[in-house]
């Protein structure tokens, strides 16, 4: 079996405008990311997802042209069941050989940012090619499961005080989840107005619902601290990306001074990144994006540190149905994954890429059993989004 194309394309969905919601990102008008087709030559197809974007919109010419260009000769040509050595190739380039042959990599400059979020896309698809040709969910390929059922998070909550009980609360009864995520830090202007807001959610949940937090990366580490120590008494499940991600040792700080677990990771790449914060104790919980760290191949890599080092692995799956499916597939063989991020943003990515998603039950999601990702792309919607 040979790599017989590969092509990637810009989708993007406007979003209607009584749907959009506001953050520190601005006004998020539209959902967008990078669709990838690989076809073999026997006939069988395998998507993948890469994102330019930790959000949900962005520009994705420069991503889709480095996916076409520069990182499909790589892989045309070659067999589509060897993932795993594909990643090489593409990460260390014209030095793959040495790489495979000596045992330690041979990056060239693009290392890091979209041309690794352009690895992932194609990862992925070669992930659901295997799955497919075997005849097996890809958990299965990665080793089996270790859950046979996960537990949910609804992720939203972008209202004001007075009205985010509301909203965290209409999650619930949309998904009968027990644990949801609202955002924090610079889109609310100050650290009491978000001290407010987790107060607020607090008293409208009572104790018994799991709140977690998420500031994208955006307070200072002395707003961070204030932040932490004002809202211990609402015992946070975890406080996510507190700081920016230049600044490990602000995180570093945060979390000796502070128990509310710190989790972040989707603005990481690659298991080095990952190796670093945990090796400088700056996270509990690990949250890599699998369209962006590196595909299935790294994101099965990142979660195996996470349970070699004792730390909780809940990746980053606020994007289309194909990352949360290779996102999904890696928490269900991973003892170290315990809890799936489920948008309840207006996100059609999610809900309209593919014909069916893998549906909540009990508040939960249970291992998929088709081949390969185990979902069916909706060709008319692709149709209708690509640019």
């Amino acid at each position: 079996m040979k790599i017989k194309s590969v092509e990637a394309c810009w989708l993007h969905v406007p979003i209607p405008q009584d749907k959009q919601h506001r953050s520190d990102f601005g006004l998020h008008t539209s959902f967008d990311t990078a669709l990838v087709r690989i076809e073999t030559n026997t006939g069988l197809v395998g998507w993948g997802e890469a994102k330019a974007a930790v959000g949900g919109s962005g520009t994705y010419g420069a991503l889709t042209n480095i996916i076409n260009e520069d990182l499909a000769p790589v892989v045309i040509g070659q067999d589509p069941r060897d993932p795993a050595r594909l990643f090489e190739e593409m990460y260390n380039r014209t030095r793959a050989h040495y790489a495979l042959k000596r045992g330690h990599v041979f990056p060239d400059l693009a290392r890091r940012g979209i041309t690794v979020c352009g690895i992932s896309g194609i990862d992925i698809a070669l992930w659901d090619i295997l799955g497919k040709h075997l005849g097996a969910p890809v958990w299965q390929i990665l080793g089996g499961r270790t859950h046979d059922w996960l537990p949910a998070y609804a992720s939203g909550g972008w209202a004001p005080a007075d009205r985010i009980g509301l909203e965290l609360q209409s999650y619930i009864h949309r998904t009968g989840v027990n644990a949801v995520k609202m955002r924090v830090g610079v889109q609310d202007e100050t650290v009491n107005n978000s001290v407010a807001r987790v107060r607020a959610a607090r008293d409208a949940l009572g104790p018994d619902v799991d709140i977690m937090v998420d500031a994208h990366c955006t307070n200072t580490v002395r707003d961070a601290l204030r932040f932490a120590r004002k809202v211990t008494e609402c015992d946070l499940a975890w406080f996510e990306e507190p700081v920016s991600a230049d600044d490990l040792q602000g995180q570093v700080e945060l979390r000796r001074t502070t128990d509310i677990p710190i989790a972040a990771g989707e603005s990481l790449f690659t298991r080095f990144d990952f190796r670093d914060y945990i090796t400088a104790r700056a996270l509990d919980i690990l949250q890599p994006d699998p369209a962006i760290c590196g595909g299935i191949t790294e994101t099965n890599r990142i979660a195996t540190l996470a349970g070699a080092y004792q730390l909780r692995f809940a990746p980053h799956l606020w994007g289309g149905a194909i990352m949360f499916a290779a996102g999904f597939h890696v928490c269900i063989a991973q003892p170290s994954a315990f809890i799936l991020e489920y948008s309840l943003g207006h996100n059609p990515m999610q809900h309209e890429l593919a014909k069916t998603m893998f549906p909540i039950v009990d508040g939960g999601m249970a291992a998929p059993e088709a081949p390969g990702l185990g979902i069916e792309i909706n060709v008319d919607f692709v149709a209708q989004a690509a640019r």
